[in-house]
């Protein structure tokens, strides 16, 4: 199976690359997802693209990319993820995240190919109380959202669309390794308290994409890790599991933000993962034993 990745630069496009062509374990995931269905691991021709190699506004671009390798499958991972500056440059997020999805699905279309399309929590509001299912409505509060919600509606209905929340890898920047740069400075940190999702790691979802992906299975898929945390109780358990002291994380709320963000987060961003779980397959494992694993990778590569 040939399959052509977009994004493969960022955190998640690295593993997926590393997951579809076999270069690793599917590792953390138990059950079909990770020994069932794709085998020990995958056996894919993986061709990787980053934002240098492919610009997915430039529709003759994508259109010649996707001639060129012909692939089976697409996973689009490629994305203007900068939440606040989305707000400044509005025509910018669209052009990437909706337009280039445009691009993306008609070259898909042109050569038979089924697309994987990453999408996010931030379709949504946050002003549920219970955690969203994926035939929930949308209703973003950011630019962000709206224009990954825009990149959802420009895909074919037998498409798969994958949302996801607070992602972390080893590789590119997020969350965990923001705690952990700002904890060598010393002192306190201060981390909201009142918005709350599930920590997601790019070595687990990159197990259940390559599933969704080889199988074509068609829908909208809510993949997390299990568990349910704030951004506060996050940074926390980062400097626990690192070993250091997580009493030094302070909570506040949103309105304390100094200076406060331009872009709008949802209070509660919450994936209920009902179509995997109905399905009956393997749901992610619990966010703080994928925190583990990345942290063992991030020691073993500095004693490298």
């Amino acid at each position: 199976m040939r399959v052509l990745v977009t994004g493969a630069g960022g955190q998640l496009g690295h593993d997926l690359v590393e997951a579809l062509s076999g270069e690793v374990p599917l590792g953390g995931l138990q059950g079909d997802v990770a020994t069932g269905r794709l085998g020990a691991r995958s056996v894919c021709e993986v061709t990787g693209t980053d934002r240098r190699m492919l610009d997915v506004t430039d529709r003759d671009a994508v259109l010649g990319a996707v001639e060129g390798v012909r692939p089976d499958v697409v996973v689009h991972a490629a994305a203007w993820t900068a939440v606040d500056a989305c707000e400044s440059d509005p025509d910018r997020a669209f052009a990437t995240n909706s337009l280039g999805t445009r691009n993306v699905a008609e070259a898909a279309r042109r050569f038979g190919a089924h697309v994987v399309y990453v999408s996010t929590d931030y379709v949504f509001d946050g002003t549920s109380t219970d955690a969203y299912r994926e035939w929930d409505e949308p209703c973003p509060v950011s630019v962000y959202g709206h224009s990954k919600l825009g990149g959802e509606r420009e895909l074919d209905p037998r498409a798969t669309i994958v949302r996801t929340s607070w992602v972390c890898g080893a590789h590119g920047e997020n969350m965990v390794h923001a705690v952990l740069r700002l904890a060598t400075a010393g002192g306190a940190l201060r981390f909201v308290d009142d918005q709350r999702a599930s920590p997601t790691f790019t070595a687990d979802l990159a197990g259940v994409i390559c599933t969704l992906a080889t199988e074509r299975l068609p829908g909208i898929f809510h993949v997390t890790n299990q568990g349910v945390t704030t951004r506060h109780g996050f940074a926390a358990a980062v400097l626990a599991a690192s070993g250091d002291d997580p009493s030094r994380v302070i909570p506040i709320s949103t309105a304390e933000l100094k200076p406060p963000r331009p872009a709008r987060r949802p209070a509660n961003s919450v994936l209920d993962n009902a179509a995997l779980r109905l399905a009956g397959m393997p749901l992610l494992p619990d966010w703080h034993d994928a925190l583990e694993r990345l942290l063992e990778v991030r020691i073993a590569s500095w004693r490298r």
